[in-house]
């Protein structure tokens, strides 16, 4: 099995960016849990994060029959991206939401999903154990 995990915009500045809400570590220490979640579950994991729009929409495309799941964590995107959900929609891969944050908990405009109308699920406010969630149950997807 293998898994495609998306990261959106400004996900690259973990560590830097408001630490109250995204901790202290690092984009690098996410990857690293990210590696390690994927040998302990026994799945392929490529890691792909940008800050356009149109290279996150371009990698989901070029998934396409190569990808077994998608977890997303579209940052910002989530609540403005047609396009992103429009490529999901196209390419048919399962597919999990995620957020460090509680988004539910936070802005009005950021419970606004577009991005979960492609989704199975959606795992948020768990901070980087939500990214093992969302690798969990398409795990368990697959296998079913």
């Amino acid at each position: 099995m293998k898994l495609l995990i998306i990261n959106g915009p400004n996900l690259n500045m973990l560590g830097i960016r408001e630490k109250h809400l995204y901790g202290a570590q690092d984009y690098a220490a996410l990857c690293d849990y990210l590696r390690a979640q994927g040998e302990r579950l026994g799945v392929e994991v490529e890691l792909f994060q940008s800050n356009h729009e149109g290279a996150i929409v371009d990698r989901i495309q070029e998934a396409y029959q190569k990808i077994d799941g998608i977890v997303i964590n579209p940052a910002a995107y989530t609540h403005t991206s047609v396009a992103i959900l429009d490529a999901l929609k196209a390419v048919s891969i399962p597919a999990c939401e995620v957020h460090l944050t509680d988004v539910n908990a936070r802005e009005d405009f950021r419970r606004i999903s577009y991005i979960r109308l492609a989704c199975d699920k959606t795992f948020a406010g768990y901070g980087f154990d939500g990214y093992r969630m969302a690798m969990e149950y398409l795990v368990e997807t697959y296998k079913k």
